[in-house]
């Protein structure tokens, strides 16, 4: 049942038995497509909880949603094999969590390594994907915003109360975020760390930080154009950060040429990842979700 925020958890195995677990917001709700939610690398599905909860309660077309935790985020278990880290196999995690639910095909919503999934159930199974919402990611990843998240995520701190993990997350990201208010770090904080004995840990393996620390930024990273030339036919909404350092303002050009019928929207005062809750973002969101369905019911 759905507890008082608004969600149930739901838990499920890996093709591989391993416990995942996942949000579903408006569980009782039918008659439009479900919405599917996937968060960035160390990320989990308490970044989508205000636009989820947004999509499952608005007056018009309320949507199911359903926000993963991917293997070793949130409150999905880690995994003992480092290997296992990687968008092939959370790709698997996602289908296996929709064929638990019941869920045959859906609009997607991914950001940064969410999206990269998203690139990569378009060749495994590309019939669930009905529309699709990038969030910062597209099939070319800049080395520089790579190596600023290898940075940070080396020298991320331990802070012992909320205050000090506001400061410590505004001094990493302020100048990439100067749109945000205070609010807005407080939610960061919230969805990122988790509480122990010892103060606030993120909550997320620390093995995650080693599969980033491993990449070789100083050689050309591989591009996913045949993938998201395989989505031609896909609504979709790309989001970006106007400060962003992973996705260019030249990769989404060359994304609207390769893709007749996309739509862009690039945040203002924002890097990456934009704040998805944030401004008129979810209402954009939403009308995108409202017209992609629409248009397909006329095919």
């Amino acid at each position: 049942m759905p507890n008082h925020e608004g969600f149930s958890d739901f838990f499920y195995a890996a093709p591989d038995g391993l416990s995942l677990h996942a949000r579903v917001y408006g569980e009782a709700n039918t008659g439009h497509w479900p919405v599917v939610c996937l968060p960035g690398l160390t990320r989990n599905a308490r970044d989508f909880h205000e636009l989820a909860l947004y999509l499952s309660t608005r007056a018009a077309n309320p949507r199911k949603v359903i926000a993963f935790d991917f293997r070793g985020r949130g409150q999905s278990t880690w995994d003992p094999d480092i290997g296992h880290y990687n968008v092939g196999i959370e790709a698997g995690d996602v289908l296996a969590g929709l064929a638990a639910l019941n869920i045959e095909d859906a609009a997607f919503i991914g950001t940064s390594r969410g999206g990269l999934i998203i690139h990569v159930l378009a060749m495994m199974r590309p019939a669930v994907l009905k529309a699709i919402v990038f969030n910062d990611i597209g099939p070319v990843i800049e080395a520089a915003g790579l190596a600023h998240i290898q940075s940070y995520l080396e020298r991320d701190p331990t802070p012992k109360t909320r205050v000090q993990a506001t400061a410590a997350q505004r001094s990493v990201h302020g100048k990439d975020f100067a749109a945000l208010a205070g609010a807005d770090w407080d939610r960061m904080v919230w969805a990122l760390y988790r509480e122990t004995d010892g103060g606030l840990v993120p909550d997320f393996d620390p093995k995650l930080v080693d599969t980033v620390a491993s990449l070789d930024l100083t050689q050309p990273l591989p591009d996913l154009w045949p993938q998201f030339e395989a989505l031609a036919t896909v609504p979709l909404l790309a989001i970006r950060g106007a400060n962003s350092r992973l996705l260019s303002a030249g990769t989404l050009e060359q994304m609207r040429k390769r893709h007749p019928g996309i739509e862009t929207i690039t945040v203002a005062g924002q890097g990456h990842a934009p704040f998805l809750e944030t401004g008129s973002l979810p209402n954009d969101i939403a009308t995108f979700l409202d017209r992609a369905e629409r248009q397909s019911s006329l095919k």
